[in-house]
């Protein structure tokens, strides 16, 4: 479904490459994560999937399409990566509906796959009368990953995901994405080691750029040797990868 050959981006006043010719094929169906430490490369590789960024080196292509010349992708693929993708001069109510719109999502149809996320919401967030900007960090990530899906996309890309929720809303977002993942090609990156280990289907370990191991996951079959890497290099087995 996803496809990258060769893709090498370096941002200006940088001599590194954030991404260094990059080769990887997704799957349908996979829930793929990305893992690495700062300035591995991970919010920059999903950012020239979502043609955010252009690569100075190879392409992106998301069902044999150039991602940088056809808009078609758009259509089908759903993402979070950051508080600026809201528009915060908007109500959460507004915002879906604007979001429906894009998507040629009914009103009744809204109403319904927001029922889906009242255990994200917990009364917090709908009904409030705020505008997005006055929610706080985890209010708004909340926001953000129930519009990336509201679609029902076939492709979702969320960039950490967990960041601001608390232990409880970590666990639903969890159990969303598995549920996600039953009909979706999702990937994610995080420096959540066993949340990406609980819920990934296949891990992508990368640093500064490159591909370091490249893990099948079925039932966590990678955590050992995530334990293993990360514990080489910070002396310990880690529960996050900071």
């Amino acid at each position: 479904m996803l496809n990258l050959t060769n893709v090498s981006k370096t941002y200006p006043k940088s001599s590194a490459k954030a991404v260094d010719s990059l080769n990887l094929d997704v799957k349908d169906g996979e829930i793929f994560g990305f893992l690495g430490p700062n300035g591995a490369g991970k919010t920059t590789l999903m950012r020239l999937i979502l043609d955010l960024i252009k690569a100075d080196e190879g392409r992106v292509t998301s069902n044999g399409q150039p991602v940088s010349e056809t808009e078609e992708w758009k259509n089908y693929t759903g993402s979070f990566i950051d508080g600026r993708f809201l528009i915060d001069y908007l109500t959460p109510e507004e915002y879906f509906s604007f979001i429906a719109d894009v998507y040629h999502i009914s009103k009744e149809t809204l109403e319904q796959r927001l029922q889906t996320f009242e255990g994200l919401m917990h009364g917090e967030i709908l009904g409030t009368r705020k505008y997005l900007r006055d929610f706080s960090k985890g209010y708004k990530q909340r926001v953000g990953i129930a519009q990336a899906i509201i679609g029902n996309p076939e492709i979702v890309i969320l960039d950490e995901p967990t960041v601001g929720l608390d232990p409880r809303q970590i666990i639903e977002i969890r159990e969303l994405i598995k549920e996600l993942g039953r009909d979706s090609t999702v990937i994610l990156s995080s420096h959540n080691l066993s949340f990406v280990a609980d819920i990934s289907t296949r891990i992508l370990l990368l640093e500064k750029g490159r591909i370091v191991k490249d893990l099948p996951n079925a039932d966590g079959a990678a955590k050992a040797e995530l334990n293993e890497y990360f514990g080489m290099e910070n002396e310990e087995k880690p529960a996050e990868v900071r």
